[in-house]
């Protein structure tokens, strides 16, 4: 087994990146990692409609439960790999799934809003920013470990699920939801493109200037967008995803997808919501598009899945055990 890590020193986080700091990001994926989720992490939960109330956290316990839906619950101590501002792992305890928690994630903006979350809502976190090549825990410390949305960041995810064995306990679980399958990063981003070239280009005509954002707004988003490049590294197929488990020393392992027609609303809602004013989207659009998701969500489970693959569905689930 590795010796101890050291804890992870907490920088100040770097809210904006300069134009050259952008340049430079695009030759260094960490440098990349930080600057854009540090640049993002006070607006995180609004720009992705995160909360921790009931909303998300049924949606966070139900990507858990379809991982997962044998876990003895509920684990003792738990640990989110890239945690960003906290969404899945707090709202995961607050349904029950794990007494204790630990957050770390690469940028120090986000480790520090998930830890202001976890103290707003009472729960037992504490946090470190850190690298998921190499996490800095002892060996066999946590019952459990999530991420959400994690692993196509991480440059070697095979030494960063090594990582999760060694930190786990024996018998311990790993649960990795949120992750872009090959197929479905391709349509996500092909929508989201044309979605947002749409809507700032009609929004220039006379008479919808007030959904058109400033332009220094639009430029920003741009700029993030180009580091979005940068820091998605990944995607994956269902079976390789697997097999990487497998190789890292994971036993029972299993994939699972969801989201096919979903995401096909989804991504360009999401992306039309970044292009206007928020205050031009109210109540209407809120239940139209979470109503949207749950009713296509329906259709991708008990229709659609019974002819696509599930290497077609946008959203890839990973789930396995350190060996007793």
């Amino acid at each position: 087994m590795s010796t101890p890590r050291a804890e992870a020193v907490d920088p100040a986080p770097n809210p904006h990146a300069t134009a050259e700091e952008v340049e430079a990001a695009y030759s260094d994926t960490k440098l990349a990692q930080v600057l854009y989720h540090d640049w993002e992490a006070e607006s995180y939960d609004d720009k992705w409609s995160i909360s921790y109330d009931e909303r998300c956290i049924d949606y966070a316990r139900g990507r858990f439960d379809a991982a997962a839906p044998d876990a003895d619950l509920p684990y003792e101590r738990a640990l989110e790999l890239g945690c960003g501002t906290g969404f899945f792992l707090l709202n995961l305890m607050q349904s029950g799934v794990a007494k204790k928690g630990s957050v770390t994630d690469l940028s120090p903006g986000m480790v520090k809003v998930a830890l202001r979350n976890a103290e707003n809502l009472g729960l037992d976190v504490d946090g470190r920013v850190a690298d998921a090549e190499t996490i800095p825990y002892e060996d066999e410390t946590f019952d459990l470990v999530v991420g959400h949305a994690v692993l196509h960041h991480i440059p070697d995810v095979e030494q960063s699920m090594r990582e999760v064995m060694r930190v786990l306990k024996p018998g311990g679980r790993f649960v990795f939801a949120g992750e872009p399958s090959t197929v479905g990063d391709f349509y996500a981003r092909w929508l989201s493109r044309a979605t947002w070239a749409a809507t700032t280009n009609v929004t220039r005509l006379p008479g919808l200037a007030s959904w058109r954002r400033p332009q220094a707004e639009l430029d920003e988003s741009s700029r993030a967008a180009a580091l979005e490049a940068v820091v998605d590294i990944h995607t994956f197929d269902p079976a390789h995803l697997e097999e990487l488990a497998r190789s890292a020393g994971g036993t029972e392992v299993k994939a699972v997808t969801e989201e096919f027609t979903a995401a096909m609303l989804g991504w360009p809602v999401r992306t039309f919501e970044a292009a206007v004013p928020g205050e031009k989207l109210g109540w209407n659009w809120a239940r139209f598009a979470f109503g949207g998701f749950k009713t296509l969500s329906w259709v991708d489970e008990n229709i659609m899945r019974r002819f696509v693959p599930r290497s077609f569905y946008y959203n890839v689930m990973i789930t396995g055990r350190k060996p007793a």
